[in-house]
Order: structure tokens, then C-alpha cells, then sequence
């Protein structure tokens, strides 16, 4: 499976944008309060605009900033939350406590696999890197319930500006990364929506081995989250939650099975690893995408913000690579009266 700053209602900063239609224009000043509406989402400084059909192998879900600048959200979101902002640019100087200041790209809400009708993946090797629906064989693909688990058990999604490098071996189980951005399960009692990006604070990372690949999953909660003040460390979240971590290892060995697939292994003997093994995990795969963007990999990597990358592009040529793409067609909010 395939992850700015602004003054959120409650007053607190908070990193964050969300799905937008083309057919509306709306500001939602509660989206997290709202996750399951589906139209305009558009924050102070990020907007999201889809492409396409629903449902469909080509729908895409673009990014975008407040001056209508097409973004890559694989490269041009910062890793790091800011401090400061000053016209969609990243600021300096970053927080303090980095494991409290992740930004994650969500894609998939909690418990569900087909709410909106998506399996939504980052599209690493497309211009821009949109969001799209995962296919498979031509096919679009959905994940199975797994009893007792009905679709996803937290919401999942990715950090931008990371790379799990397919030519670096991890020294414990000798597997090499899968190519993409570190996953992440969100694990706060606030339903996503796909597209949001929200401020993480890091809990711990499980060693996943992905048909011979390396596929870190982080542990995280949404920074605004109601137990997030109390949830410090992996063993919190075991005191707190129990069997929720359990259910985890559980879902994620067994779910590619109903596909035909064996079991997911993991390594570390399956134990998930504290906040400060899951943020020198995270560090390193940021460091592998510095220097991912500096070459021409099997991913595109194509960004207006990444200064010293050969690869940047301008805000017309991004626009264009959206532009190229057929526009969404339909309004949710239309009503028929038949």
C-alpha cells in the first residue's frame, strides 16, 4: 500500500488541508469536526483539486497552494512542521521536538475500506505525485475484511519527503525498502478524510517485511487529538489502548491473504520499537530522499520547491501536468428530483 501551518479553529497551530471539489468554493472551519463530507476543503494555505472520475482508475487528487501553484505532495510538503509561514514558504526554523512535528499525508480513514469507494496510494512514479486510487492488474483495488477487523483499523497515510530505498539493506533483517514514503497509522480517535495533512507526534514503528521488502509502519497521533497530551511513548498507547496494537501486527500479516498472498512477516522479533528508534528510522529515510531527488530514480520526481534537486520545475509546467488531466465531472451536492 501506498503521506503551512495555519490557525485552526480551535486556535492552535496545527499543519493541515484537505479534499477539494472544483465544483465548489466553500471554507469548512470545522473539517476535522467533519470528516465524512466530501466537498470543499480548503484551508488557509493548501487546497486539494480532483481530477477525473471517482471510482474510477483515473481519478486523481491533486495538491495545491492558496496561489494556485500545483504541488508535488511527495516533495514539496515539508517533513518537518514550521514554526513560521510567509507565503506557502517553509519557514527556518523547525520545532523543538521533531517527533511532535511530522507532517503526515492522510489516505485512507479508519475502518473503512470502501467508504468513499477508495484504496487510495500516493502515485510516486506520476508527474506530482497525486493521490490515486491503488489498481491492480488493471483492476481497482480494495482491501478485505479481515474478522474481526472491518477494513482499516486507524487512519493510514504517509510522510512527505521520505523514501524507503530499495538499494539500502536494513542491518536487523537484511530486506531492503519498497521504493516508497514511510507509512503511517494514525492512530487518533478523529476520522481522516483522503487528502488532509495534519501535524503527527510519533509513538513507535513496527517492522513490516513486505514480500522481502522493508515497509516501516509508524505509530502516530494527530497532535491535535484529544489523548495525545497523554500518549508519550509506545507503551502508553499499550496501557491505554489494549489490544489495539495486537490487532495491528494481526491486520497487517493477514490481510494481502484473502488476495492469494502469504502472511506479512516482520522483523524485530514483531515487537514494535520506541519513539526514538521510530524517529532515526524516519530521519534516515529523509535523508535517502535528499538524496533520491537529486537523480532520476523509478519514481518521478519532479517539484517547484526542492532548490538544489535537477528536477525542479516551474509553477506553469506543474499546472500544465494537471491541466493534461480530464476534470472531474460531477457535484456531490446536486440535488435530483425525479
Amino acid at each position: 500500500m501506498r503521506s503551512l501551518i495555519l490557525r485552526c479553529w480551535t486556535g492552535r497551530l496545527l499543519t493541515g488541508f484537505g479534499a477539494f471539489s472544483t465544483s465548489q468554493n466553500k471554507v469548512i472551519t470545522q473539517a476535522a469536526a467533519l470528516p465524512h463530507v466530501r466537498y470543499v476543503r480548503k484551508m488557509v494555505h493548501f487546497q486539494t483539486e480532483e481530477r477525473g472520475h471517482p471510482n474510477s482508475p483515473d481519478y486523481r487528487i491533486y495538491f495545491k497552494t492558496s496561489e494556485e501553484k500545483y504541488i508535488s505532495p511527495f516533495h514539496d510538503i515539508p517533513l518537518i512542521a514550521e514554526t513560521e509561514q510567509d507565503n506557502d514558504l517553509p519557514a527556518k526554523k523547525p520545532k523543538k521536538n521533531e517527533s511532535e512535528a511530522l507532517v503526515l499525508v492522510k489516505l485512507i480513514p479508519t475502518f473503512t475500506y470502501n467508504k468513499y469507494g477508495f484504496n487510495f496510494q500516493i502515485a510516486t512514479k506520476e508527474p506530482l505525485n497525486p493521490i490515486k486510487q491503488d489498481v491492480k492488474k488493471g483492476k481497482l483495488r480494495y482491501v478485505a475484511n479481515i474478522f474481526p477487523h472491518k477494513g482499516y483499523i486507524w487512519n493510514y497515510g504517509a510522510l512527505p519527503q521520505t523514501w524507503e530505498d530499495p538499494h539500502h539493506t536494513d542491518e536487523e533483517t537484511k530486506c531492503c525498502g519498497d521504493n516508497d514514503p514511510i507509512d503511517v497509522c494514525e492512530i487518533g480517535s478523529r476520522v481522516c478524510f483522503p487528502g488532509q495533512v495534519i501535524q503527527v507526534k510519533v509513538l513507535g514503528i513496527l517492522a513490516m517485511i513486505d514480500e522481502g521488502e522493508m515497509d516501516w509502519k509508524v505509530i502516530a497521533i494527530n497532535a491535535e487529538d484529544p489523548d495525545a497530551q497523554k500518549l508519550n511513548s509506545i507503551k502508553d498507547v499499550y496501557k491505554s489502548r489494549p489490544g489495539h496494537l495486537e490487532a495491528t501486527v494481526d491486520w497487517f500479516k493477514k490481510y494481502k491473504v484473502p488476495d492469494g498472498k502469504p502472511e506479512n512477516q516482520f522483523g524485530y522479533n514483531g515487537q514494535f520499537l520506541d519513539k526514538e528508534f521510530a524517529v532515526e528510522i524516519i530521519k534516515s529515510t529523509h535523508e535517502h530522499w535528499k538524496t533520491l531527488v537529486q537523480k532520476q530514480p523509478a519514481v518521478c520526481i519532479k517539484n517547484i520547491t526542492c532548490c538544489e534537486s535537477p528536477f525542479k520545475c516551474s509553477a506553469d509546467e506543474a499546472r500544465d501536468v494537471v491541466l493534461s488531466v480530464r476534470k472531474l465531472q460531477y457535484d456531490m451536492d446536486k440535488w435530483h428530483f425525479v
